[in-house]
């Protein structure tokens, strides 16, 4: 199998599909973690994931994927917008990380616009449901093959 990817899945994310369905889908967090997989292995990309509402859990991920040297594909949830652990976790590491979000943050409360993370991630996608998650695996592909 080639490059490792971690799904990184934040704070409220193990509610998809019974959370506010208007804005977030009726995908589950297991639909979405099957997605991923399922393209993954055809990408060639070894994906595991991983989900917890505990910011020094996903502290701890982030932490040991970067050091790894693996990719992290992170939807930090409404940590993104307040976690300056989260965002030192992925600088002092050195991750290669991407930051999804299902919802257009750009479109909901003003308080959701910045993000804390985004600075020290290659690249954000938002607004685009679930499909963000599969389009991150995608650039990640492209940049190993390319590699």
């Amino acid at each position: 199998m080639g490059k490792h990817v971690l799904i990184l899945h934040g704070p409220n994310l193990n509610l998809l599909g019974k959370r506010e369905p208007d804005v977030y889908g009726d995908q589950t967090l297991d639909d979405v973690n099957a997605a991923c997989e399922r393209l993954g292995a055809e990408l060639g990309l070894e994906v595991t994931h991983f989900q917890s509402n505990h910011e020094g859990e996903l502290v701890d991920r982030i932490q040991a994927a970067g050091l790894a040297g693996h990719a992290i594909v992170i939807n930090p949830g409404a940590y993104g917008h307040t976690s300056i652990a989260m965002r030192d976790a992925i600088a002092g590491s050195n991750a290669h990380a991407i930051e999804v979000h299902i919802s257009n943050i750009h479109a909901r409360e003003r308080f959701r616009h910045r993000s804390m993370i985004a600075p020290v991630c290659q690249g954000v996608i938002c607004g685009m449901g679930t499909t963000g998650y599969l389009l991150a695996l995608r650039a990640l592909a492209v940049e190993a093959d390319a590699a």
